[in-house]
């Protein structure tokens, strides 16, 4: 079906736009970023969120740091830069894809330190805005190969958000799913709600129903009964970071899922780009957790839901054994186990390899 990209951020002269995902699902508002630490405010506050477009968001903050630095010499823009990129990288620990695209920047401010100030900057800039139009055809290829592996009909269960609002404008997770659909497939979309932050409820929901896609919102702990009474053919989700052996670290409550998909014999998919592949991290027990605010826990929009003073953990992310993952969707193919294998294979060969078998 033809449809728009939601803008989930956008270089502009003004400044970095964002879509305000704290506000969603009931104001739908945006935020313009005007300095590089208004950019990792934003990526730290959960304005923009998801794995793609933090990594996106990253690199625009960075570019903007540098549109606005008033530096006189490249060796004092240098100094700069690194502020910049130290600024971007306190934000958030466990998607690596924010890691990832400080490095590419990094490395595009390497390469160009012999050229004229103004060309270095505007090539800073340049390189942002082209890993945005990469991510939106590299989710449009990721959509293509999963497509292939989604049910003619039925139910596909989602966990958190791994659309249009984690990425650049199409999806990984939910951009299979549209893949799907816009292929003739006959699919209705379950979507956990996702607690604490509630992604699946308030941004799963909210663009699946804005692209007229079949959708209903289940508690989490509903998951399980809705595989056993055969209303869930598969299951697919993104991811933050994967290791090296196919180790997925994803949103809190994906572990679960993927145990209780296991146990009925639904495929466990995951979608995720290349650079959410962490080749130097072996396993998944060497993927950093964030450890978020209490109150996500005991509070609702600002109301208090449990008795104060009670303990409480809140990781934002568990990690799913590579054991339980029947298949890895990625814009250069379909990676299968043993992952320690095909991801490699996918990493030496680059995007001229395709394993779709």
């Amino acid at each position: 079906m033809p449809r728009t990209l939601i803008k989930t951020l956008e270089w502009t002269d003004s400044g970095v736009r964002f879509i305000d995902q704290t506000k969603l699902p009931t104001e739908e508002s945006y935020l313009t970023c005007t300095s590089c630490e208004e950019v990792a405010g934003a990526i730290r506050n959960m304005v923009v969120r998801g794995a793609p477009a933090i990594g996106v968001a990253a690199a625009m903050g960075i570019a903007l740091g540098v549109k606005n630095s008033g530096a006189q010499s490249v060796g004092e823009l240098s100094r700069e830069f690194d502020r910049y990129c130290e600024s971007i990288r306190a934000t958030r620990p466990t998607a690596v894809n924010l890691f990832w695209a400080i490095r590419r920047m990094q490395r595009k401010f390497d390469s160009l330190r012999g050229r004229p100030l103004l060309q270095l900057k505007r090539a800073l800039i340049e390189e942002a805005q082209r890993m945005h139009a990469e991510d939106i055809a590299a989710n449009q290829a990721m959509g293509r190969f999963g497509a292939t592996l989604m049910p003619a009909t039925g139910g596909v269960l989602t966990h958190c958000n791994a659309g249009a609002l984690a990425t650049c404008g199409y999806g990984t997770a939910l951009g299979v799913i549209r893949a799907a659909i816009e292929q003739g497939k006959k699919i209705r979309v379950y979507a956990d709600e996702t607690r604490p932050f509630l992604q699946g409820s308030r941004l799963t929901a909210w663009e699946l129903i804005k692209d007229g896609i079949p959708t209903t919102v289940i508690s989490d702990s509903m998951a399980g009964s809705m595989m056993r009474q055969g209303k869930i053919n598969a299951t697919v989700v993104g991811a933050d970071r994967i290791a090296a052996n196919g180790d997925v670290a994803n949103k809190i409550g994906t572990y679960s899922v993927a145990v209780l998909a296991k146990e009925h014999g639904v495929p466990f998919y995951v979608a995720a780009p290349f650079s959410t592949i962490d080749m130097d991290t072996p396993d998944g027990a060497k993927i950093p957790i964030e450890q978020r605010s209490s109150q996500e826990i005991t509070h609702i929009a600002g109301k208090a839901i449990a008795p104060e003073g009670v303990a409480v953990e809140n990781p934002a992310f568990d990690v799913t054994p590579a054991s339980y993952i029947t298949c890895i969707v990625t814009e250069r193919g379909i990676a299968r186990q043993p992952y320690a294998e095909s991801l490699a294979k996918l990493a030496a060969a680059g995007e001229n390899v395709t394993l779709t078998t």
